[in-house]
């Protein structure tokens, strides 16, 4: 044992008060620090500014996943519909053929032979004769037009 007395204190003492100096100079220097980062408000800002803006890029890379993800459902709903409407309308076109065909079959039986006779005529002429046909039904189209016109005119007076 080191029991040396020097001015009432012992070598022990004196290694232990060092010790205990050192270690409070430790424990102060940490505290000037941590109150010199808490008064650097600039600092702070900066890093909560950093913060902020990487939360936000997060966030902006998941609303673009979410994106992505929906696009590609809508995507395949609308293939999904698209094909249904296809079928439906085949199936309609169809049923729509052979409710003509059928009336058409009825029209026939129902309509006497020359009335059947002459309406082939027509419909070979207008036909042969598309131009002149389509001219003259606009015509007449033109001058109903004109005429509704006009007299919807009088009817306002």
């Amino acid at each position: 044992m080191n029991h040396r007395t020097q001015g009432g204190r012992t070598a022990n003492d004196l290694g232990e008060l060092r010790e205990q100096a050192e270690h409070t100079r430790d424990e102060l220097g940490r505290t000037v620090e941590a109150l010199a980062a808490k008064a650097d408000v600039k600092a702070q800002a900066e890093e909560k500014v950093a913060a902020a803006r990487e939360k936000a890029a997060v966030a902006a890379e998941r609303a673009k996943e979410k994106a992505v993800v929906a696009a590609d459902l809508v995507k395949e709903r609308t293939a999904v519909a698209t094909e249904q409407a296809k079928e439906k309308a085949a199936v309609a076109t169809g049923q729509v053929k052979e409710k003509t065909a059928a009336a058409t079959d009825l029209l026939k039986e129902k309509t006497p032979d020359p009335v059947l006779e002459k309406a082939e005529v027509v419909a070979h002429k207008a036909k042969a004769n598309r131009t002149p046909l389509v001219a003259v039904t606009a015509a007449l189209a033109g001058f109903l037009l004109v005429r509704r016109i006009v007299r919807g005119r009088r009817g306002r007076r």
